[in-house]
Parts: C-alpha cells; sequence; structure tokens
C-alpha cells in the first residue's frame, strides 16, 4: 500500500463528487478511516460540482473538517465547463447554492417563452457569456431548442433567492408531473439523504392510471442496516403531502463516471412495469 497523497504531497483543495464525499464520511463513521492517523494540516478547501449538492452532505463533511472552506462552480459542456456560475468560499452560508454569474457571465431564470419568472420561482437556468458555444457541429435543430441569441438554455430548473444566489431544482427532463403538481426529484432526494442509514437515493417518475406519473423512490441503504419502508414512509412525513414517494424500492443506485445518477436506466428498469405504480394509493 502506497503513501497517503494528501500528506506527502500537501495537498490543498480536495475535489469530489456527492457520492465520493458520502464515501468517505461513512468510512470515517464506520472506523475505517481514522483521521489521527493522517496529517490533513494543509487541507483547506472542499469543493464539488457536476451536481446539486445537498445541504445535509456539507454540513456532515465540516462537521469532521470543521476547518474547510467550501465552494462550488457551476457549468455544462456548452458553456466550456464550470464557471458561468460561482459560489465563493466567502459564501458559506448559501450552501445548497450554485452562485452567482461568474466574470463576464449573466443568467437569469425563465419560463418557456423565454420571460423572467418571479423571484423565487422556479424556471429553467440560461446563460450568456464569453465561453458559450457557437453550435452543435452539423446538427442545427438542437442547436435552436437550446441557443436563443446569445443565450443558451440550460436544461436545468433552477430558482433565485431575494440575494441573487442560484438554487439547481433538477433537469427539466426530471421533472415529474402527478395529478397537474409538478415534483422535483432532487429536493426530495435532498430531504431523504438526511436519513442516517440511507447510502444513496433516487426519485423517479413511474406511471400511473389516474394521476399519470407518481414518484417512486429507489434508495440504496448502508451496509447492515435494517431500515423498513414503514420507516422510511414514516420519515417523509416531513414532506409535504404531495411531494412524499408513493413508493419505496430498495436497491442499488447506479451512477455514471462523473458520480451522475443514471436515471434513463432506473426509468427503463423502474418505469415500465405499470403494475408496480397501480399497487400503490392513488
Amino acid at each position: 500500500m502506497g503513501k497517503p497523497v494528501v500528506p506527502e504531497e500537501k495537498c490543498s483543495i480536495v475535489w469530489l463528487l456527492v457520492p465520493w464525499a458520502q464515501d468517505i464520511l461513512d468510512a470515517i463513521d464506520r472506523g475505517e478511516i481514522n483521521l489521527d492517523d493522517y496529517d490533513l494540516s494543509a487541507w483547506r478547501l472542499m469543493h464539488i460540482g457536476a451536481q446539486p449538492v445537498p445541504k445535509s452532505l456539507i454540513k456532515r463533511w465540516r462537521s469532521k473538517f470543521p476547518t474547510h472552506q467550501y465552494d462550488t462552480n457551476y457549468g455544462l459542456s456548452e458553456s466550456i465547463g464550470p464557471g458561468c456560475v460561482h459560489l465563493g468560499v466567502e459564501n458559506i452560508d448559501k450552501v445548497g447554492a450554485i452562485g452567482i454569474p461568474g466574470y463576464g457571465w449573466e443568467a437569469r431564470v425563465i419560463d418557456e417563452k423565454g420571460n423572467d419568472v418571479k423571484q423565487g420561482d422556479v424556471g429553467e437556468l440560461a446563460v450568456k457569456g464569453p465561453g458559450v458555444m457557437t453550435c452543435y457541429y452539423k446538427d442545427p435543430k438542437a442547436t435552436a431548442e437550446v441557443l436563443h441569441g446569445d443565450w443558451l438554455w440550460t436544461g436545468d430548473m433552477a430558482m433565485q433567492d431575494e440575494d441573487g444566489f442560484i438554487y439547481l431544482v433538477d433537469r427539466k427532463k426530471d421533472v415529474i408531473i402527478t395529478g397537474g403538481e409538478n415534483l422535483y426529484p432532487v429536493q426530495i432526494e435532498d430531504f431523504l439523504r438526511a436519513y442516517p442509514d440511507i447510502k444513496d437515493v433516487a426519485v423517479i417518475g413511474i406511471p400511473h392510471p389516474r394521476l399519470g406519473e407518481i414518484a417512486a423512490a429507489i434508495i440504496e441503504l448502508k451496509p447492515g442496516s435494517q431500515t423498513t419502508e414503514e420507516e422510511i414512509q414514516k420519515f417523509c412525513q416531513g414532506l409535504p403531502r404531495y411531494k412524499r414517494p408513493r413508493k419505496i424500492i430498495f436497491a442499488e443506485v447506479p451512477r455514471n463516471p462523473t458520480g451522475k445518477i443514471e436515471k434513463p436506466k432506473l426509468r427503463e428498469i423502474y418505469g415500465a412495469t405499470r403494475l408496480v405504480a397501480e399497487q400503490v394509493l392513488s
């Protein structure tokens, strides 16, 4: 076994994805990692990107690493990667936000017609700046769907608070419409991740004969956990009634190499089985 890299190289910044941070914290809780065995005095900043970051995760991280600052960036391939929206270490009180527009960038939260939504309402995040792509190569139709003048419509649903900080809500394509109500799976996932025995969770829509779709939570429990569906449903009483998952499925949550949940795969596994949805309360 080689020498630990952080103490040896005096690394000062760690770049993580949500599941990696979760794995480190779980290993500490299980006693597999003893922080007293490592000199982490140079380690000053924990940085996460590529997906919405649960507040509960950062709170838990800072309980283990109280001297660490926290930062995050938002971006996408069509905007030359991260940086068009940036939180900044000075804004730790805004944990959960992706931040404000970066240098040279502008951002708006818009409705389907491209009009700004009211502050606090959910809409699609649009960005404008020096890194926006020119086009999708030889695909004018796809280009026209996301480029509107100088603005790039990102496909990410977001909201903006009174201070101008932007919070990701979900991917537009992942929104669940149940009985006319819009459900944003990330909000439900963030709530469930606060349950101590949950290792990972993904919320998807599955067909329902009356409501169109219902929210199903695929929950991966921590090793050795005996948590029951009834216990999860009791915990979910802390959510508004319409946001509570109608179906709980205990299974592994698949993620791709960048740490993002593979929701298309989950929809393929569970979404096509109407019988599953028809067995829950309507």
